[in-house]
């Protein structure tokens, strides 16, 4: 759920949900691009016996194996901030969880990749939740995540991926999602 926005009026509850445009992303993508076009420029000017760079001189690095391994890096680091920036550009991941009691629906909508799975939407009816439950494991791996528990003894995730919620944040929105929905709160 980690929503940076909630909507709540009495029939309606709707939490937004943080994808990939957070600011750890945007930092990586930026640092990736920097060093891949560095590491980029460093191996051309190995090659070309030309100096590409405005802070040092690779010019007079030998290609093989210096310049041909820059050239790599920068070729793996630049490709990986594209891809960075490619998914912060979709937000993958991003949606909304909203709880609607005028329709009896729980819709869970996030965004994909593009393709016949661009849109991800989820609709499931209010009467079929038993509970919300949310799953705590402290340790080296932490853990802390609420579930939609539904009468297949299926479990639909809410919380984003990436950095664990705070113990009080999550007791809180878990709360607050079992008292709208009027269903117990498990594994507190």
């Amino acid at each position: 759920m980690n929503a940076p926005a909630m909507t709540s009026d009495r029939l309606v509850l709707r939490e937004e949900v943080l994808g990939s445009r957070r600011f750890s992303n945007i930092w990586w993508g930026t640092v990736a691009a920097i060093g891949g076009i560095g590491f980029l420029l460093a191996g051309l000017s190995s090659y070309l016996r030309v100096n590409l760079l405005i802070v040092s001189d690779t010019s007079q690095l030998v290609f093989i194996p210096q310049g041909i391994a820059l050239l790599f890096y920068g070729i793996a680091g630049s490709a990986l901030s594209l891809y960075l920036w490619f998914t912060i550009i979709l937000d993958i991941g991003g949606g909304y969880n909203e709880f609607n009691k005028e329709t009896g629906k729980v819709t869970i909508f996030r965004w994909g990749f593009p393709g016949k799975n661009r849109r991800i939407e989820v609709s499931y009816p209010l009467a079929d939740i038993q509970a919300i439950r949310a799953d705590i494991k402290e340790g080296l791996n932490t853990k802390r995540k609420l579930y939609i528990q539904l009468k297949q003894r299926r479990e639909i995730p809410l919380t984003r991926v990436g950095r664990p919620i705070s113990l009080s944040e999550l007791e809180n929105q878990g709360a607050e999602l079992a008292r709208f929905l009027g269903v117990p709160l498990e594994g507190l």
